[in-house]
C-alpha cells in the first residue's frame, strides 16, 4: 500500500472513531438548545426555531452505527462498505450544512420574534399565573428588567393596579437586601431591559451551535475524500484486501 492508501485509511479510521464522540457533543449541543429555547418559548412565536436543535439530534441517533460502518468498510476495503459510508457521510453532510443554514436564518429571526411577543407577555403579569412565574424566571435569571428598560412596567395593568409605584421584585439586584422595587430607589434595580439580554443569550447559543456544525461538516468533507481516494487507489492497483465478509 502506498502513503495515499495509508493516509486515507488513517483518515477514515479516526473519522469512525470520531463518530461515538461526535454523538456525544451534538447530543449535548442540541440539548442544550432545546432547553434554552424552552425556558423562553412563551417569548418566542416561531416553533421551527427549534429545527436545527432536532436535525442536530436526529444525526447523533446514528453516529454509532455509523462508527461501526466505516470501521468495518475500511478494515476490509470494501467497495460495497466504503460505498455506503460515503453515502451515509452525504447524507449527514447535507443535514449538518443545512442545520447550519437554518441556524444562520434564525439567528437573525430571533430579533424581530422576541421583541414581537415579549411586551404582551409582560402586559399579561399580575403576579400569580404562568406568564408572571415565567416573567419572574426571566429577570432573575437575566438579571433585567422590563422589556427595553426597567421603565416599562409604569405602563402594565399590573403597576397601575398596585399603585405602589414599584416594580416585581425579581427586578431588585442580587446584592441588594430588602429590596422593595420602587421605582424612585432605581440603584437598587437591574435597569437593563430583558429583551436585549433575550436576545444576545439565544444569539450565543444558535452561534456555538453553528461552529460546532460547521466543524463536524469539515471533518465529513475530509472523509469523503479519503473514501474517494481509497476506492480509486484499491481500482488502479489492483490488490485484494486480506479481510473478506460482510461488506465484500
Amino acid at each position: 500500500m502506498d502513503c495515499g492508501v495509508i493516509t486515507s485509511k488513517t483518515v477514515l479510521l479516526l473519522l469512525s472513531l470520531t463518530f461515538w464522540a461526535a454523538a456525544a457533543g451534538l447530543s449535548y449541543v442540541g440539548g442544550y438548545v432545546i432547553n434554552t429555547y424552552k425556558s423562553y418559548d412563551n417569548f418566542l412565536q416561531d416553533k421551527y426555531a427549534l429545527l436545527p436543535a432536532v436535525i442536530i439530534i436526529c444525526v447523533a441517533v446514528v453516529m454509532f452505527i455509523i462508527g461501526l460502518i466505516g470501521c468495518c468498510a475500511t478494515f476490509r476495503e470494501s467497495r460495497v462498505g466504503l460505498g455506503l459510508f460515503l453515502a451515509i457521510i452525504l447524507v449527514i453532510f447535507i443535514a449538518e450544512v443545512s442545520a447550519f443554514v437554518l441556524g444562520f436564518v434564525y439567528r437573525e429571526k430571533v430579533k424581530t420574534d422576541v421583541q414581537g411577543t415579549m411586551r404582551s407577555v409582560f402586559e399579561k403579569y399580575d403576579g400569580k399565573n404562568p406568564e408572571s412565574t415565567v416573567v419572574d424566571y426571566l429577570q432573575e435569571q437575566l438579571r433585567c428588567c422590563g422589556v427595553k428598560n426597567y421603565s416599562d412596567w409604569t405602563t402594565t395593568q399590573w403597576f397601575n393596579s398596585t399603585g405602589n409605584n414599584s416594580v416585581p421584585l425579581s427586578c431588585c439586584r442580587q446584592d441588594v437586601k430588602n429590596c422593595t422595587g420602587r421605582l424612585d430607589q432605581p440603584q437598587e434595580l437591574n435597569t437593563r431591559g430583558c429583551a436585549e439580554e433575550l436576545q444576545s443569550g439565544l444569539q450565543s447559543v444558535i452561534s456555538y451551535a453553528m461552529l460546532v456544525i460547521l466543524g463536524f461538516a469539515i471533518v465529513k468533507f475530509f472523509g469523503m475524500l479519503s473514501v474517494c481516494v481509497l476506492t480509486c487507489k484499491r481500482e488502479d492497483s489492483g490488490y485484494q484486501p486480506l479481510y473478506s465478509g460482510v461488506f465484500a
